[in-house]
């Protein structure tokens, strides 16, 4: 049985970790409420230009535009987007496993965005080609930026024929979906969006105005998606930081009980032992 001094030493142990736990809960809420400012102001943009992209890849003028003509798929590129940090319980394991189911009998070349998904992939001996880490929420703009034209770049050079991008999706602060989705070549896969083409005119002509497009639908997806996925980031730290605070809580609260208990024991042994000792000397 555990001597008072080891039960005593195991709570300050556990009180202590429980003030980390809720330190980094703090910093997960205040961090978090910048993420979702900060995905408020690129969904509505990102939704916009989709919508132009959307009814574009219905127009007759851009059927064999290198952007949207299909083409015969050798190599698949992943813009996978994880996280640096652990401590988010399964969101780094959600997408990554997400990826790996999707990318079954594809010749894959992956981006990881994140640290944690670049261990996954390596020790799958995935074909990682690029670990992306230097893109910081105060840089996000410019470096989803970079990783948009790099990715253009691989696309018309042909070194790729076809670009997913996986992120999670924040839904509510409790709520988060995995998704892979295709964004080169932008052509229609079938899926009703519910926006046909409506016979717009594009000036000089369509196949200019994708062309001049592009650029900024690539940086923009990946700016929303990155947006997304860091907003579940911290909700998913937080989340997990509350569930150890309050386990942390119950763990003190049964060390305690153990604690008062043997300390009564104890207690009730030496006035046994006093009792027991008034009586030999009667």
């Amino acid at each position: 049985m555990s001597s008072l001094h080891n039960i005593k030493h195991r709570i300050n142990n556990v009180a202590t970790t429980r003030k980390i736990m809720k330190a980094m809960d703090m910093v997960s809420a205040a961090k978090l409420h910048k993420a979702r400012a900060r995905l408020d102001g690129a969904r509505p943009i990102f939704t916009e230009i989709k919508n132009v992209i959307d009814d574009l890849k219905y127009c007759e003028e851009v059927r064999d535009n290198v952007y949207v003509a299909q083409r015969e798929v050798k190599n698949t590129a992943y813009i996978v987007i994880t996280s640096d940090k652990g401590l988010c319980g399964s969101y780094n394991k959600n997408i990554s496993e997400a990826v790996l189911a999707h990318m079954k009998g594809k010749n894959e070349k992956i981006l990881v965005v994140g640290i944690k998904g670049s261990e996954f992939f390596r020790r799958r001996d995935k074909n990682v080609i690029r670990r992306i880490t230097d893109i910081s929420e105060t840089q996000m703009y410019e470096g989803t930026g970079r990783m948009a034209e790099r990715i253009r770049h691989m696309y018309l050079s042909g070194e790729v024929d076809e670009v997913y991008v996986a992120y999670t999706r924040f839904e509510t602060t409790l709520k988060y979906a995995p998704c892979v989705e295709k964004i080169l070549p932008i052509s229609d896969d079938g899926e009703d969006s519910g926006i046909r083409y409506r016979g717009m005119k594009y000036e000089p002509d369509a196949n200019t105005f994708i062309n001049e497009l592009i650029p900024l639908y690539l940086h923009m997806y990946f700016f929303a998606a990155h947006s997304e996925s860091v907003a579940c980031e911290h909700a998913a730290r937080m989340v997990n930081m509350e569930s150890a605070d309050k386990n942390a809580t119950e763990i003190i609260d049964d060390l305690t009980l153990m604690y008062n208990r043997k300390r009564q024991a104890v207690i009730t042994q030496e006035i046994n032992e006093i009792v027991s000792g008034a009586n030999i000397l009667k």
